[in-house]
């Protein structure tokens, strides 16, 4: 029969897969608390990092039917709860895992779909949602433009044209 304390653990982490966009799976091995500390507040504030045993932790991924995930706990792991956007996220970790090595990206759930080290790697190279909502409506704004001098072209052409009909007949009187 389970301990109160584990089903509770499960219970918790199962939540945690579920409520959050991604979560990203780090091997922690070489790093001190104060690093720890330090990785924490790099993710920002909508991340929760987390350490948890990996039987517990693979019950909870199979609860929450992430099934892969399951089978990549091995070694010291660390899971990070992403619950808001997963590019700062990611941006977070790799900064922090350029400056400290001991920080390995083993795996990840975005969306409910497993990836990569590589895609989070590429996740984090995304620029941020602002930033590319920006562009987006940059874009659409400099089409409508360009619509607009096209359903205007026809019409100042055809002044000029006439402007320059004038301008000959009163040259030739």
């Amino acid at each position: 029969m389970a301990r109160p304390d584990k089903a509770a653990a499960v219970a918790e982490l199962t939540e945690l897969f579920r409520g959050s966009s991604a979560a990203v799976l780090t091997e922690y091995r070489g790093l001190t608390v104060a690093q720890l500390k330090a990785l924490r507040t790099a993710l920002g504030a909508d991340a929760h990092y987390a350490v948890a045993k990996n039987t517990l932790t693979a019950i909870a991924a199979r609860e929450a039917g992430l099934e892969g995930f399951a089978e990549k706990l091995a070694g010291p792991s660390a899971i990070a709860f992403v619950t808001g956007d997963p590019v700062n996220a990611a941006k977070g970790l790799r900064d922090f895992a350029k400056a400290n090595p001991a920080l390995v990206v083993k795996a990840g759930v975005l969306d409910g779909k497993e990836i990569t080290p590589a895609e989070i790697t590429a996740l984090a190279d995304l620029e941020s949602r602002e930033v590319l909502l920006a562009k987006a409506v940059g874009a659409m704004k400099a089409k409508l433009y360009q619509a607009a001098y096209l359903f205007t072209a026809p019409a100042s052409q055809a002044v000029r044209t006439i402007d320059a009909l004038r301008e000959k007949q009163a040259d030739a009187a």
